[in-house]
């Protein structure tokens, strides 16, 4: 089954102790559709401005990322984003943000994209998510990312939108500043009250929470000894898990622990490279053998 990803393609520039990338592929839903398109076919949606190369796109369809649902401005600008990371990659400041074409674009699905059944709706506009999610006739699992400047500034909007979606993926600090509260588990619980039966939070190295029909899972980190830019990976980590949700067909409990630990080893393979490089270079092969050795590091049994 195909995934439909609703967010950003972007240029970043990614500031590190020791290296500058810059202007290089970026963007939320740019991430999240390549670690989809490891375990299903992928419909990109997002708008672009006529500065993105021919060759993104082409890239983009060699992974078996349909780009037609990719909206080319004319005369636009591509949304930019500036960003400088700690020496030791924990903290992130961001320096500059151009919104460019993704400030207001056109939310309007092709009637193929109507009809996807996975939808992950990258972090964006709550309205614009809220609008996308009008149009789908028979979704079953629609997974919505977010961030704190939409929920210090567009609060009643997200508590609108997380009315409609089956899941939410935010952050520790996000989960946090949602709900008010500092125990993480509690928090989850709190956002399952607001309408997402399924509740993921990403925790950075120290892994991640789910937390689905009252059901608590915690995996940690996958342990690596490579970073050189985050950037993306829970992009990454929210991607790989829906897409292998619409490969399984399954959204079960037992099917979304899986799905977190897809989730978890794409991402690690994320953070190895600037921009997608690592993703495009990257084989299922490669993912289910990392999977292996991840669930051997977490077992005692």
């Amino acid at each position: 089954m195909a995934v439909l990803v609703v967010g950003s393609v972007a240029f970043d520039t990614v500031k590190t102790s020791s290296e500058v990338a810059d202007e290089v592929l970026g963007g939320s839903g740019t991430y999240c559709a390549y670690a989809a398109s490891f375990f299903a076919p992928v419909w990109l949606m997002s708008p672009v401005g006529e500065d993105l190369p021919a060759e993104h796109l082409a890239a983009m369809r060699q992974r078996g990322i349909d780009t037609s649902a990719i909206q080319v401005v004319k005369g636009g600008r591509t949304f930019r984003w500036v960003g400088r990371y700690s020496e030791d990659f924990l903290d992130r400041t961001t320096e500059q943000v151009e919104l460019n074409v993704f400030g207001d674009y056109d939310t309007t699905l092709a009637p193929a994209c109507r009809g996807a059944e996975y939808v992950f709706l990258a972090n964006g506009a709550p309205q614009a998510q809220k609008a996308v999610v009008e149009q789908l006739e028979r979704p079953r699992m629609v997974l919505l990312d977010t961030m704190d400047h939409w929920i210090e500034n567009e609060r009643e909007a997200l508590d609108d939108v997380l009315g409609h979606v089956d899941g939410l993926l935010v952050n520790d600090e996000e989960a946090r500043l949602l709900t008010g509260e500092r125990n993480l588990l509690r928090a989850a619980r709190r956002m399952s009250e607001m309408g997402p039966r399924v509740v993921l939070i990403k925790k950075g190295e120290h892994g991640s929470l789910l937390v689905a029909d009252g059901r608590p899972f915690a995996v940690p980190a996958w342990l690596t000894e490579t970073v050189k830019d985050p950037t993306g990976a829970g992009d990454c980590f929210g991607g790989a898990l829906i897409g292998h949700l619409a490969r399984t067909g399954d959204v079960s409990f037992e099917s979304l622990k899986s799905a977190v630990s897809y989730g978890t080893v794409v991402a690690s393979f994320c953070i190895e490279d600037f921009s997608v490089g690592r993703l495009q270079a990257l084989t299922l092969e490669e993912i289910e053998q990392r999977r292996r050795d991840f669930a051997s590091m977490v077992s005692w049994s």
